[in-house]
């Protein structure tokens, strides 16, 4: 069932170490069939060199397991909630990479500051509220989830333009048109992380990418007249 989708989301799941994203098993991708509507994901606390497509967990959108004997991540419900309220995605990573989780335990927004940010994310990468006491009680993962969504419905924002976000004291989010698109944003939002607080430490009053240069840089590579690539 769904064996090209598994392929990528192991692929997917094995770049998070080859790109340095990830230590032990902290972290997880998904992809979603939205035709047949499930999704695939890492199962919890395997770890990466055991992974295989056929310990990966098959799940319908109601969080029901439909194909795979180990136990999907933990993460799990917080990816089928941002699979149900952001229709436009395909995948979904999870990591706590380490400059990138830096920003989600101090709670601080990542403003766009040069190209490089401005080639992934349309401007500044947000913070989620952390959760209260009686939602980590009643469904902390799901919740988790409903916390993301409502951020970017409440301020307008396009997941698709800004495909990332720091869960406040937890760590990253991102996510893309599919699985390995989702991973590239990881990668993107951890450097670009690192290279802010490498710019703070040099010029601590950068005040940030002017915005004719962020429009330029965001929409040449994902506008309608996109010209970056081979199309």
């Amino acid at each position: 069932m769904l064996e090209e989708l598994k392929e990528e989301v192991l692929k997917a799941n094995l770049m998070l170490v080859t790109e340095g994203l990830v230590r032990l098993t902290w972290g997880n991708v998904s992809g979603v069939d939205r035709e047949k509507g499930m999704f695939v994901i890492k199962p919890s606390g395997v770890a990466y060199e055991d992974l295989t497509r056929d310990s990966l967990v098959v799940l319908d959108l109601e969080g029901n397991v439909v194909e795979g004997s180990l136990r999907p991540s933990s993460d799990t419900p917080t990816h089928r909630i941002l699979y149900c309220k952001f229709p436009q995605i395909g995948g979904v990573t999870h990591t706590h990479s380490v400059h990138a989780t830096m920003f989600s335990q101090a709670g601080v927004e990542l403003p766009c500051q040069g190209t490089t940010h401005a080639d992934h994310f349309f401007g500044t990468v947000p913070v989620v509220r952390e959760l209260t006491e009686a939602e980590v009680a009643e469904d902390y993962e799901t919740n988790t989830g409903r916390a993301i969504a409502q951020h970017f419905h409440e301020n307008e924002i396009e997941p698709m333009e800004m495909p990332a976000c720091f869960q406040k004291y937890h760590a990253p989010f991102t996510w893309g048109k599919n699985a390995v698109d989702s991973v590239k944003n990881s990668v993107a939002l951890e450097v670009c992380a690192q290279m802010a607080l490498g710019t703070w430490q040099l010029s601590a009053e950068q005040s940030g990418l002017p915005l004719h240069l962020l429009d330029k840089h965001y929409l040449r590579k994902h506008g309608s007249g996109a010209y970056y690539g081979q199309g």
